[in-house]
């Protein structure tokens, strides 16, 4: 039994769930139920140092959750090959065969290591397009990305300094420079665009792990982030241009791979390397859904949270299409998850 409550932060154009072949908006309330399931399932190991099992609780709720949507659904983009961790495969076919052939990025818990360390801003992803319209960076495993809300368009790009970047941005916002907020995973290969940053005079927001929260926040209006920079996944900067372009935000990304060999793989793959691809390129058309429901506490969602009988989620549903930010709080019976 679950009462969720939606609410919309902007006006809802007008959703065509009628077109044969194509993503229907009530698929979104289905993949909700899969990262619901996901984020509640994870709950018992967060805390507890071990990310294996964090992973592989939500990944096996995800994928039974799935089993049961009516879309055809092949995974582009799935987790697990950079840490041999639990992981719904790249080529994996989810759903129950029926209805839209889609494509998926999936990520049962987006910050595994922030979960299993009782950490903020860990979250289930799902994202779902059109077949084919997703880019397969699964060689590739690292993308240095750049995000910003709609002001950053034509303003800002990933090959300039990122001081420059910061001036031209606060110009747009009409900030100064001091007062831009730059988020950007804390890694040690960033120890050098986090002093640029800095000189720049602007803040940083440093992520402890998963990217994709850090780029919706930069791409949505009214938060406390202008921009997010740096190299994180390829799978996350695919997952993340499907919510940037529901917000109407601007992103940019570029392969980032590891060596030589790595390079080789992306270029017989047919990516392309010193390209910087926008929003558009990593997920093509206008007809795309973004899911997250929170796992712990963060700047995007709330975590799941016991109490008095009942489990209660917070999700963001995302639409290319229509262009709406819906969050869906739900309770819950926990006797039902016993």
């Amino acid at each position: 039994m679950t009462h969720s409550t939606p609410t919309a932060s902007s006006p809802s154009a007008p959703e065509d769930g009628a077109r044969t072949g194509r993503p229907d908006r009530n698929l979104a309330l289905e993949l909700v139920r899969a990262t619901e399931a996901a984020a509640i399932r994870a709950v018992p190991f967060i805390g507890k140092g071990d990310k294996i099992a964090v992973d592989g609780a939500a990944v096996d709720a995800m994928r039974a959750f799935l089993s049961t949507v009516s879309f055809d659904g092949v995974v582009v983009i799935g987790e697990g090959e950079k840490d041999e961790a639990p992981m719904l495969f790249n080529g994996e076919r989810v759903g129950n065969g029926q209805g839209p052939a889609c494509d998926v990025a999936v990520d049962p818990v987006d910050g595994t290591s922030m979960a299993a360390a009782g950490r903020q801003n860990a979250l289930s992803v799902i994202a779902v397009a059109d077949r084919g319209a997703m880019l397969d960076a699964s060689s590739v495993f690292y993308m240095d990305k750049l995000v910003t809300g709609p002001e950053g368009r034509g303003v800002v790009d990933i090959r300039k300094p990122v001081g420059e970047n910061i001036r031209a941005l606060a110009a747009a916002l009409g900030k100064r420079p001091e007062e831009v907020v730059v988020a950007i995973l804390d890694r040690p290969r960033h120890e050098g665009i986090v002093r640029e940053i800095r000189e720049a005079g602007a803040g940083t927001r440093l992520l402890l792990d998963g990217d994709v929260a850090g780029g919706i926040n930069a791409a949505r209006s009214g938060t406390r982030i202008d921009m997010c920079v740096g190299i994180g996944g390829s799978p996350e900067g695919v997952t993340t241009a499907c919510a940037v372009k529901a917000l109407g935000g601007f992103m940019q990304g570029v392969l980032a791979p590891k060596d030589d060999a790595e390079r080789d793989r992306g270029l017989a793959a047919g990516l392309l390397m010193d390209h910087v691809y926008d929003a558009d390129d990593l997920v093509k058309g206008e007809d795309a859904f973004f899911v997250a429901t929170g796992v712990t506490d963060g700047g995007l969602l709330d975590g799941v949270r016991y109490g008095d009988g009942v489990i209660r989620t917070e999700s963001i549903v995302l639409r290319t299409q229509s262009g709406t930010v819906r969050r869906v709080v739900a309770e819950h019976l926990a006797s039902k998850w016993l």
